[in-house]
């Protein structure tokens, strides 16, 4: 009986302490999940390093990304990419920031304009990447093609 109206508790007013303690203790367990797979900065430089290596043959190795000399002394440059994805994953993670949010992770990677070699400047690219849940999704990347005299 309710202390109040002298009448029964009906179901519902039984069951409503009940629900809102399961979803507490829901939300509570996510959140924890969250943090606990939270990407560090060491699991983004990994990610980095492979992103980099499926995405610069396509953009350097093709096209006008090398001159015509270095065309001909580099013969595998997709191999030679592929060889330098720890080298690529560290230079990313260089240029790197991480905004810790707890749950979750932003990241933005801000690289470019040093030159390579004679004639040749990195393009500049900023990429912005939200890691939650060991994932990472990309949310916005700007790039300046750089010179290629």
């Amino acid at each position: 009986m309710s202390r109040l109206t002298g009448l029964p508790r009906t179901i519902h007013q039984r069951q409503a302490p009940i629900a809102a303690a399961l979803a507490v203790v829901t939300a509570v367990g996510v959140a924890l999940g969250l943090v606990v797979t939270n990407p560090s900065l060491k699991d983004y430089e990994v990610h980095s390093g492979e992103q980099l290596v499926a995405y610069l043959p396509a953009e350097f190795c093709q096209g006008e990304g090398l001159s015509m000399v270095l065309q001909l002394w580099i013969s595998d440059c997709p191999g030679l990419v592929a060889s330098q994805q720890a080298a690529l994953a560290a230079l990313a993670a260089r240029f790197t920031s991480r905004r810790n949010l707890g749950v979750a992770s932003l990241y933005t990677t801000s690289i470019g304009g040093q030159p390579l070699l004679p004639g040749l400047t990195l393009p500049e690219v900023e990429v912005l990447t939200l890691g939650v849940a060991g994932q990472f999704v990309l949310l916005r990347t700007e790039t300046d093609p750089g010179s290629l005299e």
